[in-house]
């Protein structure tokens, strides 16, 4: 069956002697793996269409699930200049492998396709890349059952004062002083972090606006959200070892 979708290529790998395999996340049929023959060879017409973060319309063969194989595609936004600069393409690639190994194939659809393609403009257009990662990765802990409890205590569900909390990544939210017991480890949260996260959780990435977040809490933030994803998905991604060494080397 002939099928004809618009997707972002989020994953791409060679196959065999000039072929590669790209994954699409796509409006309408949730992630879609694809063969794209001679795609790596010398003056391939396809060459363009297997680039990580490219966006367009691909239009392929496939009978009862499985892998398609392309027949024709054409690129509506490149995102080149993703590719092209080292920190965009860290955080970039982060975001796509991340989408990819946390959500299947059919809890992907128009809403993810959405998120990715916001997230992949505001990366593109030199919005904080920091803050634009931590939102994506909040959308994700909540597609995937984990998103944190940022209100009230998760050990006694009482609410107290911000300035009075700690955050848990291993028990999933905010814990009051009077029960720090139970996690002794809980990280200290300032109320200005605290706030932020508990936008990210109510923000839908396509109504994002500028992004200015001091340098000090964007460090907080991302320690945090590092924690969460380490201990709720506990994820080992390549693009999270190359992030790690960008920091390392402040490049």
């Amino acid at each position: 069956m002939l099928h004809r979708v618009e997707g972002i290529v989020i994953r791409s790998m060679d196959y065999g002697e000039g072929n590669a395999i790209i994954t699409l996340c796509t409006e309408n049929a949730g992630k879609v793996g694809v063969l794209v023959r001679g795609a790596k060879k010398v003056r391939s017409r396809h060459a363009a269409l297997i680039q990580l973060f490219t966006v367009g319309e691909f239009v392929f063969f496939r009978n009862n699930g499985g892998l398609g194989t392309l027949n024709a595609g054409e690129i509506t936004q490149s995102h080149h200049p993703l590719r092209e600069d080292l920190v965009k393409a860290a955080y970039s690639s982060y975001a796509c492998e991340l989408l990819d190994r946390v959500l299947h194939d059919e809890e992907t659809g128009s809403f993810w396709f959405r998120q990715l393609t916001a997230c992949l403009n505001a990366l593109e257009e030199d919005k904080e890349p920091g803050v634009i990662i931590n939102i994506f990765e909040m959308k994700l802990l909540q597609a995937a059952g984990y998103a944190p409890e940022l209100d009230t205590c998760v050990i006694c569900g009482s609410q107290k004062p911000d300035d009075q909390l700690l955050i848990s990544p291993r028990l999933g939210g905010v814990l009051c002083r009077s029960c720090k017991h139970q996690d002794p480890p809980a990280l200290t949260i300032s109320p200005r972090a605290l706030k932020l996260l508990r936008l990210f959780a109510a923000l839908d990435l396509t109504r994002l606006g500028n992004v200015d977040v001091k340098e000090g809490t964007r460090l907080e933030l991302k320690k945090i959200m590092r924690s969460f994803m380490d201990v709720q998905l506990g994820l080992r991604l390549k693009s999270q070892n190359f992030l790690d060494q960008l920091d390392k080397y402040e490049i």
